[in-house]
């Protein structure tokens, strides 16, 4: 449900009709009747304040405060500027400036029957009603269980909507390499609005890592991932957001699961003035597993704010959540755990953490576990706790030469090691411990 009480000037409602008919001409011509209809949704529910139940802790004032632009038509990066977000990761790499398709941070491999890895302008004809059956499809919170959905950032991505990250895997299929889906932004108070659909076909097993960074200047990235499990597929998904400290990211991820498929999160943030980021399960068939884990660390006056919903619509699953946050200075956290067990959910298994240690008597955070059961033949717990550094540790490190710093970020690696040693792609988990030192030195 989303309601505005919002009076303030919304410049991404002001900015649409002189973007609407360059945005028309992107992608195929269904999307044009999609495009206006999100239009519409976000218009009426406009940009949230605190008194939106669901922002209640995270201040977006300053979207309507900055003079945005578009992103469109500006993805060239200088050669020097071309990051690897990650390193030199061995990837089937996708790249995106500001929304758009660079081809010049894209690799070019050469695909298997039935697999797509690419944009959505350079998706081959056979694979357009795939698309078009799921992309804007999976994305959404109607006919679920709750009364506070809040889907206008949804709405907003895509009214805004320009190309897409498409990955299509078949049945029975296994990618050899990591999927990259790389998202980058480049030039001072750009609006971008990235946009991924994941399909994995029966039995069908990937790993997919996507990425944001800021290689140049700052901006609003509001993204969304849709992802379509069909029975018994299996998807690690690794999502990094390490953007610039003057920008703001606010992204939405749908899952649908069908029967005994396995969908794995590992959701770490670094980065953003702001970082709002919502994951949406939904657990559709039977013997399925949910694994949702978040490393997050804000210093400085950073908010990092997390929202989950699990909703286990069949019987016979099971959910797991850990969700960490280190926060330093002055910065904010905020986590929202919802797990909905329906009627004929029975003997679904659902365990949810969260916990936060504090690095300085400034730091906040907040957090609200909420579990609502219809069932009577279920597993469900939650456990929230937050605290500081134990002393006794700290001494021990420092009584044996180690500086204060140094010492600090070995206590925090331990503590955050929970959710980064469960990212399978050894690369990958390496480069974020290395920038977990990084950010708290």
């Amino acid at each position: 449900m989303m309601t505005s009480m919002n009076t303030m000037a919304d410049p991404f409602v002001e900015a649409y009709g002189e973007l609407r008919s360059l945005l028309s001409i992107e992608g195929p011509e269904w999307l044009v009747p999609i495009r206006e209809k999100a239009f519409q949704t976000y218009a009426l529910a406009g940009l949230p304040t605190r008194k939106d139940e669901e922002f209640k802790y995270t201040s977006l004032r300053e979207l309507s405060e900055q003079n945005f632009r578009f992103g469109f038509g500006a993805n060239v990066l200088r050669e020097d500027l071309v990051p690897l977000t990650l390193g030199t990761i061995e990837s089937a790499t996708v790249g995106f400036v500001n929304g758009q398709y660079a081809p010049e941070i894209s690799t070019h491999d050469h695909l298997p029957k039935g697999t797509f890895i690419g944009p959505l302008s350079e998706l081959p004809e056979e694979f357009a009603p795939i698309v078009e059956k799921h992309l804007t499809k999976i994305a959404t919170l109607e006919g679920k269980l709750g009364s506070t959905n809040d889907e206008r950032f949804v709405a907003l991505n895509t009214a805004y909507l320009g190309d897409v990250a498409v990955v299509i895997l078949p049945k029975s299929s296994t990618f050899g390499k990591t999927i990259h889906l790389q998202y980058v932004v480049s030039g001072e108070s750009v609006f971008s609005t990235p946009r991924t659909l994941i399909i994995l076909g029966e039995n069908a097993e990937a790993t997919v890592v996507e990425s944001f960074a800021t290689v140049d200047g700052h901006g609003f990235t509001c993204p969304v991932t849709e992802i379509e499990l069909a029975p018994s597929a299996r998807l690690e998904h690794i999502r990094y957001q390490d953007e610039s400290a003057a920008s703001l990211h606010v992204s939405n991820t749908f899952v649908n699961q069908a029967g005994k498929s396995v969908y794995t999160s590992s959701n770490v943030n670094f980065g953003s003035q702001v970082a709002r980021n919502d994951i949406n399960a939904w657990v559709d068939g039977e013997y399925c597993e949910t694994w949702l884990n978040s490393a997050n660390v804000g210093t400085g006056n950073q908010v990092i704010d997390n929202h989950t919903r699990i909703d286990h619509a069949k019987p016979n699953c099971q959910s797991f959540e850990v969700y960490k946050s280190i926060l330093k200075d002055h910065a904010e956290g905020v986590f929202n755990g919802k797990i909905f067990v329906y009627e004929d959910a029975q003997k679904t298994d659902a365990k949810q953490t969260n916990q936060a240690i504090l690095l300085s008597p400034t730091a906040t955070m907040n957090t609200k576990p909420q579990l609502e059961i219809f069932a009577d033949d279920v597993k469900c717990t939650h456990g929230a706790t937050i605290g500081q550094l134990r002393e006794d540790a700290l001494f021990y490190l420092r009584a044996r030469g180690v500086e204060k710093s140094k010492a600090q970020a070995l206590l925090v690696y331990a503590f955050a090691a929970e959710v980064l040693e469960k990212i399978g792609e050894e690369t990958v988990r390496d480069l974020l411990e290395a920038r977990l030192f990084d950010k708290l030195a």
